[in-house]
């Protein structure tokens, strides 16, 4: 496959992702600035997501003071947001157009009319729509797209640059979640209790919002706290959504891929994989969640590089 190709379907399916991503990002923080909140905590929790992403610089370039519906208003449907939710639905349709050869019609149907009525949500206005309504529109949408994926596409390299994109993204939107939500805890994760209101609806959102909240009762009988909240985003093999799982098919998908022009990133992929094996919750808590989690951030920037490097790469 040509490089170019690989770079288009793997830029689809990250864009894609991190759409979704970005809609699970604002549905958690939307939900909890609605909360009982003292002084300003409720417009903090609505900006998390530009903290997230790294955009409340560009945001208070452009409107100078913080403002919740100018700031989901930036987040969503900004079009000269380039990471705002409608942008990377824009360039996961426009690599879609690009490989629309390399794709099956399930597929394509699905990217096209996603952001046909993307457009006519941007024209009607996020608050006339409904921001819950909106978030849950743009994961259906997205979980759309990889059924269609699995259900019609030939297991070939096109399909493993596509779930390649999708597992990176995951990955690194896993990490940035639950390092917000324990940093906004900052120091009261000492101080409450396990029945604390405030530390209850933190953990539980951030469950909801990474589609765990049905595992975490099946696997754990207390109330959510940063020990098991922490060992199961990152440590359970068997959840879609955690740093394991994600590494696994990453792992999976690497070695599969031909040729010989992958080895740093296989490379890469294993130490990180053999890293979370041979660890434990209590050794990440000991070296400090924050710290960890920053850390392995970083790892997951330079595992993309390297994939970046090794495939996609136009000679």
């Amino acid at each position: 496959m040509l490089s170019r190709t690989a770079g288009d379907l793997y830029w689809m399916s990250r864009y894609l992702e991190r759409a979704e991503n970005r809609a699970r990002m604002l549905d958690i923080s939307y939900s909890l600035s609605l909360m009982p909140q003292d002084g300003r905590e409720g417009l903090d929790e609505l900006a998390m997501p530009l903290l997230i992403t790294g955009t409340l610089d560009e945001y208070l370039g452009w409107h100078g003071q913080l403002h919740g519906e100018r700031m989901l208003q930036f987040f969503a449907l900004d079009p000269n947001n380039p990471t705002s939710i409608f942008s990377c639905l824009r360039a996961a349709r426009t690599n879609a157009h690009a490989v629309r050869g390399r794709i099956t019609a399930d597929m394509w149907e699905n990217m096209n009319s996603t952001w046909l009525e993307m457009r006519g949500i941007a024209a009607e206005g996020l608050t006339r729509y409904g921001i819950s309504r909106f978030c849950e529109w743009v994961k259906q949408r997205s979980q759309l797209f990889r059924g269609a994926t699995t259900g019609t596409l030939m297991r070939h390299d096109a399909y493993r640059f596509l779930r390649l994109g999708t597992h990176i993204e995951r990955a690194d939107n896993t990490l940035r979640l639950l390092d917000s939500r324990y940093e906004m805890l900052g120091d009261k994760e000492a101080s409450l209790t396990e029945g604390s209101a405030y530390a209850y609806y933190q953990w539980t959102a951030l469950l909801r919002a990474l589609s765990a909240s049905e595992a975490y009762t099946e696997l754990y009988r207390d109330a959510p706290g940063v020990r098991q909240v922490s060992e199961l985003l990152i440590l359970r093999d068997d959840l879609p959504r955690s740093l394991h799982s994600c590494l696994d098919e990453i792992n999976q998908i690497l070695v599969s891929l031909p040729g010989n022009t992958g080895r740093s990133a296989q490379r890469l992929g294993a130490e990180l994989g053999a890293r979370l094996r041979f660890t434990s919750v209590d050794d990440i808590l000991s070296e400090g969640l924050h710290v960890w989690l920053s850390d392995f951030i970083v790892e997951i920037g330079n595992l993309a590089d390297a994939i970046h490097r090794s495939y996609l790469e136009v000679a």
